[in-house]
C-alpha cells in the first residue's frame, strides 16, 4: 500500500519555511488532538471558521484567528477551513513581539477584521498559486501584522551573511558556534552577539529551523523522508518527525503537498 494512504492526513497544502518560522497553508481535513509545542502558533482562516480548545476550556470555540503561546496545550479542528498557520520561534524578534503583545494569554482569539487584514496578501498569493518566495514574504508580513510590526533587523552585516552561507552548506554535519565564528574571523562572543542582532534569534534556534526547513522542502520536492532527514542533519526520519512534533505539534507527513505549477 502507498505510504501516503496509510499515514494520517491533517491537511492538503504547502509548507514553506524560513529560519525562525514557517507557513503551513491549505485546507484542513482532520483534527489535531491535544498537544503542545515549542513554537508560537498563529492560525488565520482564509475561508471558513475553525475550532480550537485550550486547556481548561469546557468546549471548543469557533474562530477565524488564534495565537497560541509556546508550550500551551490545545486541540485544533480545522473543520474543513482553508487556513494559514504560521509557526514562529519564540526567541526571534517576531516571537518576542508576539510574546509581548499576548503576555498573560495561553490562547488568544483574534477579531475577524484583524484576521482579514493580516492574511489578505497570503490569501491572494495562495489563491494565485504564487511561487514560494512571494508566499513566504506575505507570510512574514502577516506575522508582523499580528505581532504589532516589530522593528526591522539592522542592515545586513557581510560577516553574518557569509556565516549563514557557511552554515547552509553544512547542515548535514555537526556544527559548533566556535567553528562558525572562526570561519568569519570573529571571536565566539562577538559572533554570538552579532548573529543574534542580525537574525533575531540564537544560532541554536536558527539551526533547528534551517534544518527542518531544508528537510521538509526536500521531501516536498520528492526526496524520501529518510534522505531528506539525513541531508538536513537529522539522524533519521524518526528523529525529524520527533523534532517536528515537538516544535509544531504534528508530523510533516500529516500534510499532503499540493502540486503548484508556479513554484
Amino acid at each position: 500500500m502507498d505510504e501516503s494512504r496509510k499515514r494520517p492526513v491533517t491537511g492538503i497544502g504547502r509548507v514553506i519555511g524560513w529560519p525562525g518560522g514557517s507557513l503551513w497553508i491549505g485546507r484542513h481535513v482532520a483534527q489535531v488532538q491535544d498537544h503542545a509545542h515549542h513554537a508560537i502558533q498563529v492560525s488565520l482562516a482564509m475561508a471558513g471558521d475553525f475550532r480550537i480548545q485550550g486547556a481548561g476550556w469546557p468546549e471548543p470555540r469557533a474562530t477565524r484567528g488564534v495565537v497560541v503561546m509556546p508550550d500551551r496545550r490545545h486541540r485544533f479542528d480545522g473543520a474543513g477551513a482553508t487556513i494559514a498557520t504560521l509557526f514562529v520561534e519564540p526567541n526571534s524578534k517576531r516571537g518576542a513581539a508576539l510574546r509581548t503583545r499576548f503576555a498573560g494569554f495561553d490562547l488568544c482569539l483574534l477579531p475577524d477584521d484583524e484576521v482579514r487584514d493580516a492574511v489578505q496578501f497570503v490569501q491572494a498569493h495562495y489563491e494565485a498559486a504564487a511561487p514560494d518566495a512571494l508566499l513566504l514574504q506575505a507570510a512574514q508580513g502577516a506575522v508582523c501584522s499580528v505581532a504589532g510590526n516589530p522593528p526591522a533587523a539592522p542592515v545586513d552585516d557581510p560577516r553574518i551573511t557569509s556565516a549563514i552561507e557557511w552554515l547552509q552548506a553544512r547542515l548535514a554535519t555537526p556544527i559548533r558556534l566556535d567553528d562558525v565564528a572562526a570561519a568569519v574571523h570573529l571571536s565566539p562572543s562577538r559572533f554570538r552577539h552579532l548573529f543574534a542582532s542580525q537574525t533575531g534569534t540564537s544560532l541554536r534556534a536558527w539551526l533547528l529551523w534551517a534544518r527542518m526547513e531544508h528537510a521538509v522542502e526536500s521531501a516536498f520536492q520528492g526526496r524520501s523522508w529518510t534522505d531528506a532527514a539525513h541531508e538536513a542533519g537529522f539522524a533519521d526520519a524518526a528523529h525529524l518527525t520527533r523534532t517536528c512534533r515537538r516544535v509544531f505539534g504534528l508530523a510533516p507527513t500529516m500534510l499532503v503537498p499540493e502540486q503548484v505549477s508556479g513554484k
